[in-house]
């Protein structure tokens, strides 16, 4: 299977949407879909990307098709992955940066929806509706793009934190799944990026 590390961030992002809509929804998104997810000007510009990704060998394109995108094998799992665990993650007020391998763990693919990059322990109980307790070590695939409703680890003026992000005129707001806790409004003026998306969590007794 080809490896995802000589894409762009762009292009590895348009392979995992393709991914993701074809697991959620059973078809794959159109070029508009493309376009409109990623804010291109036109379809003309999803067109290249696609074209880039199927001679990469990524995908394949039927001709003439609007939904004529197909992978070109399918998502294979290694029977066992290696994670290192990096540090610790909010699940209530940032927390500044800890940074670091801490440990590397041998883990049954079965327990993530797709494959981590990397695990962060919960620090906090601002995400337990979500199932996500304090303690727990989450899985996170590091990209630096999300839909609206996705749990993403987000790094806010220098500190990181787990929510849930929606989108909203003027920036984001980053949700906690616990009465409890206030929302996030994210502004333009503050500091934001997106570090990863949640796929799947574990907890050690």
């Amino acid at each position: 299977m080809c490896s995802m590390d000589n894409l762009t961030p762009k292009r590895r992002a348009i392979l995992e949407f393709i991914r993701e809509r074809i697991a959620d929804h059973g078809q794959p998104p159109s070029l508009a879909d493309i376009a409109s997810r990623f804010g291109f000007a036109s379809r003309s510009v999803a067109r290249k990307h696609i074209t880039a990704l199927c001679q990469a060998g990524y995908i394949d394109v039927t001709p003439n098709q609007a939904r004529g995108i197909r992978l070109a094998e399918p998502l294979r799992r290694p029977e066992i992955l290696e994670i290192p665990v990096l540090g610790q993650v909010a699940a209530g007020a940032p927390i500044g940066p800890d940074l670091g391998i801490h440990e590397q763990l041998l883990l049954d693919p079965s327990l993530f929806r797709r494959t981590p990059d990397y695990l962060l322990k919960v620090r906090g109980d601002s995400m337990i509706e979500d199932g996500i307790f304090d303690g727990d070590l989450v899985g996170i695939l590091q990209q630096g793009e999300a839909r609206d409703g996705q749990i993403v680890v987000a790094r806010l003026d220098g500190e990181v934190t787990i929510k849930r992000l929606q989108r909203q005129p003027g920036g984001y707001r980053l949700l906690p799944r616990n009465p409890a806790y206030a929302p996030i409004d994210v502004g333009p003026e503050r500091e934001f990026f997106i570090e990863g998306v949640f796929c799947g969590l574990l907890r050690r007794d």
